[in-house]
């Protein structure tokens, strides 16, 4: 019987054969390759090592010798000729993305599986699978806005630093209001979550007024201060200052980020804030509220409380807010921001570019 050929793996292959055992989206066909290639450069024989991976030592072997002549790329690499020839040829793959990318259907207004592949020619299964492999997903869109805030790099800076940099003795709060939110009530009981069915709710409601939700998110350790006011006028928002006030330390600087709602900047909340130095106030860019750390906790309240909620009345929605809260701040968990101000900066700044690119 031939001697297997030995096998020896420096720290970055062993390294990059671990990452492809351990990655969920790797082929399997790679995975058993890689196994081979470990478990031979432990010394093991091509008999044991197809017992150990149920295929044969033939087959092992094969692997064995094809790391040994050609290194990673011998395993990682199929050779060509081997296997189903492609019924669809490049030319076809590639018409069919640039089609996508750069033309819509008559009438429509976006790509389906279905209009690609009559105007194609092509079925709708061999369709997904391009749009898959070129990550082409035109069912989806998203909505968004780069802001033409002459300020914006200053003001990006600015909260970004209070976010990664807060300063010492003081509080860093986002503020905001969640207006308009609604009580309402279905039409019919929901049934609930059983083993084989999602929980349900009716598409129709009831509506029964609305209150605004004032909150502040205290960066540092995530607590929430937040109040229910009837509307959002200057005079709801002088109440959640005082309120803020109160709720804090009286020894702690106040660093409070807003966006530019003009409630926040009337004369006679301009006029408080004078008599209360402790507080300043940093404004986000026009059109990125996404900067405003409280929009996370915004969203989190209306995922896990409101949608799904059922409110007769509005102290009943108020009565359900508070709880959130104050089950929210027992144990609260701080966003943490991650991003650079450069890293922001650049990416808005490329938008910017394809923007005016287009509009030329």
């Amino acid at each position: 019987m031939r001697k297997a050929v030995p096998v020896t793996i420096d720290s970055e292959q062993e390294a990059q054969l671990k990452r492809i055992t351990r990655s969920g989206t790797s082929a399997q066909r790679l995975v058993e390759r890689a196994m081979v290639i470990l478990l031979a450069s432990e010394g093991r024989t091509n008999e044991q090592i197809g017992a150990a991976l149920g295929i044969t030592r033939q087959k092992a072997g094969r692997w064995r010798d094809r790391f040994a002549a050609d290194g990673m790329a011998g395993i990682l690499q199929d050779k060509p000729g081997r296997g189903r020839k492609p019924v669809i040829t490049a030319k076809q793959k590639k018409a069919v993305v640039r089609r996508t990318i750069e033309q819509v259907p008559a009438g429509q207004t976006h790509w389906s599986t279905r209009t690609m592949a009559k105007a194609s020619g092509l079925g709708a299964t061999t369709i997904r699978g391009i749009w898959r492999d070129h990550g082409l997903k035109p069912h989806l869109a998203r909505t968004f806005k780069v802001s033409n805030d002459p300020n914006f790099v200053s003001k990006l800076e600015d909260i970004v630093g209070l976010y990664l940099n807060a300063p010492e003795h003081a509080l860093v709060l986002s503020c905001d209001e969640k207006s308009q939110v609604q009580a309402l009530d279905r039409t019919q009981p929901g049934l609930p979550l059983k083993k084989g069915r999602a929980a349900t709710y009716t598409h129709d409601y009831k509506r029964n007024g609305t209150t605004t939700l004032f909150a502040a998110l205290n960066v540092a350790d995530g607590t929430v201060i937040s109040t229910c006011q009837p509307r959002h006028r200057h005079q709801e928002w002088l109440k959640f200052l005082k309120l803020i006030d109160a709720s804090t330390p009286p020894d702690k600087e106040l660093h409070l980020i807003v966006d530019n709602y003009a409630t926040h900047k009337h004369a006679k909340v301009q006029a408080w804030l004078k008599r209360h130095p402790r507080f300043h106030i940093h404004f986000t860019p026009t059109s990125a509220s996404w900067l405003n750390m409280i929009e996370r906790f915004f969203r989190d309240i209306t995922e896990k409380r409101l949608r799904r909620g059922v409110f007769h009345s509005v102290p009943d929605l108020i009565e359900a807010i508070e709880a959130y809260v104050a089950a929210y701040n027992q144990s609260p968990s701080p966003f943490v921001w991650t991003a650079k101000a450069a890293d922001i900066l650049a990416k808005v700044t490329r938008a910017r570019e394809k923007l005016n690119t287009l509009h030329q």
